[in-house]
Parts: C-alpha cells; sequence; structure tokens
C-alpha cells in the first residue's frame, strides 16, 4: 500500500457540487404534472450536445435499450457517458455518440469482451477511465448524499485505480488508507423500469441495480417504463416506488423496452438476437449494417416491437414465467 499514488491518472468527469445542488434546488420541480410523452420528445428536450449522462444497471438486464436507440438516431456526438451496461453503451459508442466515458466491465462473458469498445479505444476515438463496478454505484451514492465524495477500499492496489481518477485519502480516526471516490452528478440519467404513474412515480421488481442512486444523481432524469398505472396503483404497493415524481422530468411507455436484453419477470433476453449482434460487431462495416437495421431505419420504439414479432416477443415472455 505503500507504493500506491496518490492519485489515478484517468480522466475524471467530476461536478463542484455546491453548483449542483443549487440548480437541483432552483430546477427540480415539487410540483404534480403529466410527464408521460414519446422517446423522440424525450430525448429531445432533455439530452444536449456535450452533456454527462448515465444508464443504470448491468450487463442486458433491465437495459434502457430503447432510448439509448433514440439516442443514436438523433445523432448526438459529443456526449460524456457513465455506466456498468453493455449492449446500450456499445450502441452509443458505435453511432459515435460519446467521446469520454468511464466504465467498469465491458463484456459478454462467455462471448468475450466488447470488439466496440475494443476498436474505440485503440483508435483513439474514445476517451475512456477504469473503475470497478462498485466505485461508480458508490460515486452515485455520493452526489445522491450531496458529497463530494465518498471513501472505499474499493480498487486499492490495483491497475483499476491507477488508470481510473480516484485519489486515496488517509482516515483522520484510524490512520487507514483509502481511496477517496469522486462524486457522479450526471446532467441526464436514463433508466429502464417496471413501471410507473403519469407523474413519476416509479416502481421496480426485483434487482434494483443502483437506480435509486442515479435517479438522485441526475440533474434530469428519463425513465422508461414496461407499464404505466395509475397512482391509486402506486399507492398500494409504496415500498417499491424507488424513485418519487419529483426526481423524474419524463416517463416514456416502452414495453419490452430492454429488449434484446431482459426483464425480471418480464420476459427473457433474446439469445439468438444477442449472438448474432455479437457476430456483427466484429467489423466496424457490419456494426453499421446492424445499426441501420436495428435503429437509424426504425422511426420509433413500436417499429423496433413490430420488427422483432408478436409472436417472439410472446415467447420471450413465456420463457419469462416458466411456461
Amino acid at each position: 500500500m505503500s507504493e500506491m499514488p496518490a492519485g489515478g491518472k484517468g480522466l475524471l468527469l467530476h461536478p463542484d457540487m455546491d453548483e449542483v445542488r443549487a440548480w437541483m434546488h432552483a430546477n427540480k420541480s415539487m410540483r404534480v404534472t403529466d410527464k408521460v410523452m414519446d422517446g423522440h420528445e424525450a430525448v429531445r428536450r432533455f439530452v444536449r450536445e456535450g452533456d454527462f449522462i448515465a444508464t443504470e444497471l448491468y450487463g442486458s438486464v433491465r437495459a434502457p435499450m430503447g432510448i439509448c436507440r433514440e439516442i443514436v438516431r438523433q445523432g448526438y456526438k459529443t456526449l460524456n457517458f457513465a455506466g456498468q451496461g453493455v449492449m446500450e453503451t456499445e450502441l452509443l459508442i458505435a453511432g459515435g455518440c460519446v467521446k469520454k466515458t468511464e466504465l467498469t466491465y465491458q463484456g459478454w462473458e462467455v462471448y468475450g469482451i466488447s470488439n466496440i469498445l475494443r476498436r474505440a479505444a485503440e483508435s483513439g476515438a474514445l476517451e475512456i477511465s477504469d473503475w470497478s463496478n462498485a466505485a461508480l454505484a458508490w460515486r452515485l451514492k455520493a452526489a445522491a448524499m450531496g458529497i463530494s465524495f465518498i471513501p472505499a477500499r474499493s480498487m486499492l492496489g490495483t491497475d483499476t485505480f491507477r488508470y481510473s481518477g480516484a485519489k486515496t485519502v488517509i482516515c483522520p480516526f484510524t490512520g487507514q488508507l483509502y481511496t477517496a471516490l469522486p462524486a457522479t452528478m450526471v446532467d441526464v440519467g436514463i433508466i429502464h423500469a417496471h413501471r410507473a404513474d403519469r407523474h413519476g412515480n416509479v416502481q421496480i421488481d426485483g434487482i434494483s441495480g443502483f437506480a435509486w442512486e442515479l435517479a438522485r444523481a441526475s440533474k434530469r432524469l428519463i425513465v422508461s417504463v414496461e407499464e404505466i398505472i395509475s397512482s391509486d396503483e402506486v399507492r398500494k404497493w409504496p415500498d417499491r416506488t424507488m424513485i418519487p415524481w419529483f426526481l423524474t422530468d419524463a416517463i416514456v411507455h416502452h414495453p419490452f423496452g430492454s429488449f434484446p436484453g431482459e426483464m425480471c419477470f418480464c420476459y427473457d433476453r433474446d439469445q439468438e438476437h444477442l449472438k448474432a449482434y455479437i457476430e456483427a460487431t466484429e467489423t466496424e462495416e457490419c456494426t453499421q449494417k446492424y445499426l441501420k437495421e436495428w435503429a437509424y431505419d426504425l422511426p420509433d420504439h413500436q417499429a423496433l416491437l413490430d420488427k422483432v414479432g408478436a409472436d417472439r416477443l410472446a415467447w420471450l415472455k413465456s420463457r419469462a414465467l416458466g411456461r
């Protein structure tokens, strides 16, 4: 531990938390309004070039694919990004939307590493800093708490630390060395959830990931949902409401919004589609053909569902329900 550098040498997208807190107080409204809109409007209204955006959850679970396809379609070019997902991250990078990113593990387990991320990193098209999964989630927790950093033991003594933007700090009580993880407050958070009412009270079943933290670490928050329900239904299960209305800026109805990823208790991931996608990403040319077919040529989320087909979607749903 004595040989550890005082700080990593990686990119750091780090806000002034006092400025952020002042912005939140001035701009987050407590008014109860109807926040339902389509994906095109949500992205157009709340995502701006140069924004620092983040998505939530891991791998292909509850991935906000519908909103990320819309970002690609709208042709953003200068976004900064943080996240722990895989396919939505790859689409944004392949679409040329992202210039700088703070990432954790980016790969497909048995299918191998990310071809898209590797090409972007090796070509210098993407500036990257490394973080552990825990570190990124805790950085969002720090932002949600309104503090500028949070101490942890994650990444100490590793090359992940060296290529991150973290620093070390000594505990004033014990003299113990810790990693100082800087808060991550983003301009736009993007989450896919199970259900919400029209005012933006959002409920999640199963794995909660770090939706709680990201919702409170986002200046603006877009949430796509499988289902829009009444406020009376929300009140029946208040313990499931992870995100309250005043944090939410847009609710987008995206059934099968994680496709080809999975949704806890709703539908399984489409393994055949994912396998074909991963094979397509082996070359840049085939990657762009995939984007054309599954993003650019589809005007909206409903067009994607029509392309997949009702029978295929019903089969994926039956697999999740064990039928």
